[in-house]
């Protein structure tokens, strides 16, 4: 017979062994420090970022030491003060985005009728992905001289331009979020015998949604950007021009730092869009249902 060998608890089984505590192995969740909470903080860390950005720019230009060309960023927000102060830049910024507005409803109204139609019937959809693997890649800019002929210099060139710019995107992106909405979310919506109205809201749009907040903020980077290039080349969109038009002008002149402040104030209005406008309406609709981390 093969020896076996036994564990020594097995010899003693009628002793009582006591277990050790849970708590004197270790801590489970150790609390962080003040630090780490702060360092684990997105403001903060959007601010740290922001402030070594300022300190380069800072060190950058003293170390350069040519104001024509690069002016420091002091420089930069003494002109922008000047400017704010002046009612310049607010004016300014108001006729973009008063542009920014028309262009950007009108193209997404667009893209949600492409939408639709692609979502509807099985040609729509070969309609809408022929339309955007030809346009997409064409650059809004390209079509400039045609809004020029057409439309003429003005507001209305300048929109045809955004339209260009924002229409495929956003149409490219809420369609893949349509197609990528699970089959079994599908037919549980179907299931509930919800009518087709409830079923689209309830149902396609929520799980679609991370997708359309993506090709909502591509869009809207596209249009700001389109407009600002826009303006920069044919600028007038009324008797003062918008932000665009400020830059060429100062470029013109050779006031390189109220050039920048102009650069400045792009940058800040997209900032205050993404971090004020799209990053709530993230933090209020996908985060919260836990569809993005």
């Amino acid at each position: 017979m093969a020896n076996v060998a036994i564990h020594p608890a097995a010899r003693h089984a009628d002793r009582e062994y006591n277990l050790t505590e849970v708590g004197t192995i270790g801590d489970v969740a150790v609390p962080l420090s003040g630090f780490e909470r702060l360092t684990q903080n997105g403001a903060f860390r959007r601010a740290l970022v922001l402030i070594m950005f300022a300190i380069i720019w800072e060190v950058a230009a003293r170390w350069a030491d040519n104001p024509l060309m690069f002016p420091s960023l002091t420089d930069t927000l003494s002109a922008f003060k000047e400017d704010m102060l002046s009612g310049v830049i607010p004016a300014r910024a108001m006729t973009s985005l008063e542009v920014l507005i028309m262009g950007y409803s009108l193209a997404i109204s667009l893209a949600m009728i492409f939408t639709v139609i692609a979502v509807a019937s099985s040609f729509g959809s070969v309609v809408l992905t022929t339309l955007v693997s030809m346009f997409n890649p064409l650059p809004a800019l390209a079509i400039l001289p045609l809004a020029l002929l057409w439309l003429g210099v003005g507001t209305s060139a300048i929109i045809l331009v955004m339209i260009q710019a924002v229409v495929w995107t956003v149409s490219m992106n809420t369609f893949a979020g349509f197609q990528a909405v699970p089959e079994t979310l599908r037919m549980a919506g179907q299931n509930f015998g919800l009518s087709r109205i409830s079923y689209i809201f309830r149902i396609l749009i929520p799980a679609a949604f991370p997708y359309i907040l993506t090709g909502l903020k591509i869009g809207w980077a596209h249009a700001w950007r389109t407009l600002i290039g826009a303006e920069l080349v044919f600028g007038v969109a009324s008797r003062s021009g918008g932000i665009g038009w400020y830059i060429f002008e100062n470029r013109a002149q050779l006031e390189t730092a109220h050039t920048f402040a102009g650069l400045l104030t792009v940058i800040i209005i997209g900032f205050l869009m993404e971090n004020l406008v799209f990053r709530v309406i993230e933090r209020r609709t996908v985060l919260k249902w836990g569809m993005m981390r």
